[in-house]
């Protein structure tokens, strides 16, 4: 029986490579993958193509560089990447294009990777946080919650899939830094409040099992998470993962935007979302169900567990 082919833009990404990586570890499965990417040279697309994927050049950046890249498929992944741009009117002409492209070729299931909308719970006009590019409070999560309608309006037939911090995060721009004194601190304005994570791979295992549920999730949003823990929680699976203390040492979000690394009001933001309305967005996200879906979705310490190591100073 010939298999069903899932378009997975952004392959060689965090979230595009899970799904790719889930798709071919099927073997045998109902699915085949084609993997979208803008460079089919790079090693990690020459990686994805060695394993088994179909790799095709595609850009979303324009119509014409999306041709042909959902014809006959049965299913696509969609996700834009802000930080590459850092720009929200121009990933949204990103989405707009993805939008256009897969309804000409009639995809019979679209997964939109996308987030809420932080303006239903601090209005652009709120003090409290920054307003950034005029009308946004955390782009990356406004500009894909505006994007959200295009594909209603083009009714093509779509799961939200809601996602959340990576645990990767951890690794990059959060990872623990050492002190004056040697000691390695976890620095996040989060204060108290939990704060809901996945590995980004994860993302893809979860994306799979919506694809194979077929018709049962179109229509429907779906709100991930891995696990729901506080800074302090973060520090203490840290140290085991390390072999070393790990302080937790929150600050204030105005001191985090601060910080002054490219993003960091943006990031900022982002954290006073999660740390101001917690019991609304973890709210959204139970573990429980999620693992429903895909029983292989990590916690933070099984995720850690697999190798974690500071980033190079």
């Amino acid at each position: 029986m010939a298999t069903k082919t899932i378009a997975v833009v952004g392959a060689t990404g965090a979230q595009g490579s899970g799904l790719v990586r889930a798709v071919l570890a099927g073997a045998g499965d109902e699915f085949s993958v084609r993997a979208l990417t803008r460079d089919v040279n790079s090693a990690k697309a020459r990686e994805l193509a060695a394993l088994g994927a179909e790799v095709v050049a595609a850009d979303y950046a324009t119509p014409e560089g999306l041709a042909g890249a959902f014809d006959g498929v049965h299913g696509a992944f969609l996700v834009t990447d802000f930080w590459t741009s850092m720009d929200p009117e121009k990933e949204q002409a990103y989405v707009r294009n993805l939008v256009d492209a897969v309804k000409a070729a009639g995809v019979r299931h679209v997964i939109w990777s996308t987030l809420e909308d932080t303006r239903e719970l601090i209005p652009v006009e709120d003090p409290r946080m920054p307003t950034l590019f005029g009308r946004y409070k955390v782009p990356h999560f406004d500009a894909k919650a505006e994007a959200d309608e295009y594909f209603r309006a083009a009714g093509v037939p779509t799961t939200f899939l809601r996602t959340t911090f990576y645990y990767e995060n951890l690794a990059t721009a959060l990872a623990p830094t050492r002190d004056a004194e040697g000691v390695l601190a976890l620095t996040m304005p989060m204060g108290d409040s939990p704060i809901a994570g996945i590995a980004a791979d994860d993302i893809g295992r979860v994306a799979l099992s919506i694809f194979r549920a077929g018709e049962e999730y179109v229509g429907r949003t779906v709100s991930i998470a891995g696990d729901i823990v506080t800074g302090k929680e973060i520090a203490e699976a840290l140290s085991e993962a390390l072999g070393e203390t790990v302080v937790y040492r929150p600050v204030t979000h105005d001191q985090f935007r601060g910080f002054g690394f490219p993003g960091a009001d943006e990031f900022g933001n982002m954290l006073q979302y999660y740390t101001e309305f917690a019991a609304e967005f973890t709210g959204a996200r139970d573990t429980a169900k999620v693992r429903e879906l895909a029983p292989e979705v990590q916690t933070l310490r099984q995720w850690l567990a697999k190798g974690y190591r500071l980033p190079a100073a």
